[in-house]
């Protein structure tokens, strides 16, 4: 696992990690994630269950042994966007009904209930990068949190 990095880019406030693709990556995304935005003074609820759910399916479903997936926290304007990247470009999520006696197969379903919007992009062979993004809402961005600081 990768030390987080904190990367500048401009006025965009943004957190970046990469992690093991294990079941402790994934934990740890979500907490990372907490704690970012707690750093921020942004809602934590909303996203640090996105997170959640896309870290576990990286960790699930994108698990290549040796390669780490990426977690990408940004916020532009009054919009945070949460991205996950892995390297199994070839297995791309999607939207299904679980069964109703199953396990698992709601991660998405969550997401889709949680997300202002999201979707998958294809990145450089192998990688894609699953990402959702949450409005925040006037009560959420005080004044002194409309410029999240980090």
């Amino acid at each position: 696992m990768a030390a987080p990095e904190k990367q500048p880019s401009g006025n965009i406030p943004n957190f970046s990690v990469r992690l093991s693709p294990t079941p402790r990556g994934a934990r740890l995304a979500r907490l990372l994630t907490e704690q970012q935005l707690r750093t921020w003074g942004l809602p934590l609820e909303r996203a640090t269950h996105i997170v959640a759910e896309l870290a576990a399916n990286a960790a699930t479903h994108g698990r290549v042994p040796g390669r780490d997936f990426q977690l990408l926290l940004y916020v532009v304007g009054d919009r945070l966007r949460i991205e996950v990247t892995d390297t199994r470009g070839d297995h791309l999520p999607r939207l299904q009904l679980p069964d109703t006696d199953g396990e698992s197969g709601r991660g998405l379903l969550l997401v889709e209930a949680l997300a202002d919007r999201w979707g998958v992009a294809q990145g450089r062979h192998p990688r894609k990068t699953v990402w959702a993004e949450v409005t925040l809402t006037a009560p959420e961005l005080a004044p002194e949190q409309t410029r999240p600081r980090g």
